[in-house]
């Protein structure tokens, strides 16, 4: 199992492997002065070349993750078996359109031996959080939305423990932009299940994401955070990397170098890795894809 977390600017978009499965999780692909849609969509082809891509993960119907260019891109050119969102009925900036996207390929698909799927996923019963069928290298155990606490979009967002089944799987929290408040909810009804070995940060280390018990309770080897260099929202915020580095035996960002970094995350026996490396390039297109990361295209270990 290894983690791909792509730098796309201010917003989140991350692939996952086990075995010879994939899962990615949100789809932003913007066009902007220090990267584009195409080089996203280079990078990620190249780390999933030689995976199925099992399912979409939309934790979030805000346009910073489920961008409907990069939900058009995903849908269309990897066939996911499945795409999961929150199921809430609030409008956003981009819901209308990703909506529109999921129309249109589960008409394309509806004749064909693989039709498109809709997960729409909340907890209403305890029972509800184990997620069955969706993959066979993966399993997923899901914690949030809750219709007590979707007051916003953020606190709609999915937060799902991911963890993979091949021989060198570990569980990876994926969280959205859930802020501190909800976080007091999730720990209070399913607190002794959040323990995981990698854990995203919930709204690109926003100050408003971060609650100490969560931190506590998770306890992460590694928090990978999700963030545009230079973003106007000053994400990370310095008092939330604090926090996760006083925890986490390691945490990165995609914006901690100059013109921003992808992150690739994997297990070593019983330590993990993440190396900071750019975007697509020919030369190491191949090690990436196998697993690997060649050294010319590493920034920082």
């Amino acid at each position: 199992m290894d983690i791909f977390t792509l730098y796309v600017g201010q917003g989140a978009l991350a692939a996952v492997r086990a075995g010879d499965e994939a899962i990615v999780v949100d789809t932003h692909m913007p066009n902007c002065d220090d990267i584009t849609q195409e080089q996203i969509e280079k990078s990620l082809d190249c780390y999933l070349s030689k995976s199925k891509v099992r399912g979409l993960i939309l934790t979030g119907l805000d346009k910073d993750h489920a961008c409907p260019a990069g939900v058009e891109s995903i849908l269309t050119k990897y066939e996911p078996d499945w795409v999961m969102y929150p199921k809430y009925y609030k409008d956003t900036d981009a819901a209308s359109d990703v909506f529109d996207i999921i129309a249109r390929q589960e008409k394309r698909r509806a004749r064909t031996s693989q039709p498109l799927i809709r997960k729409s996923v909340r907890v209403d019963r305890p029972e509800s959080r184990h997620l069955k069928d969706l993959a066979t290298y993966f399993t997923f155990e899901l914690f949030s939305p809750h219709m007590e606490d979707m007051d916003s979009s953020n606190n709609s967002s999915i937060v799902l423990k991911l963890t993979g089944l091949d021989q060198a799987g570990f569980s990876y929290l994926i969280t959205g932009d859930t802020e501190t408040e909800r976080w007091d909810n999730i720990n209070r009804f399913f607190g002794s299940s959040l323990c995981s070995d990698v854990m995203a940060a919930s709204h690109h280390g926003a100050r408003t994401g971060v609650n100490a018990r969560t931190l506590l309770l998770v306890s992460p080897h590694t928090v990978l955070i999700s963030a545009g260099v230079d973003n106007s929202y000053g994400h990370p915020d310095g008092s939330a990397v604090t926090a996760y580095q006083k925890v986490a035996t390691r945490v990165f960002a995609t914006n901690a170098e100059d013109g921003g970094t992808c992150l690739f995350t994997r297990r070593l026996g019983d330590d993990y890795e993440t190396q900071l490396v750019r975007h697509f390039d020919r030369v190491a297109a191949k090690d990436l894809a196998g697993g690997a990361v060649d050294t010319m295209r590493v920034v920082r270990q």
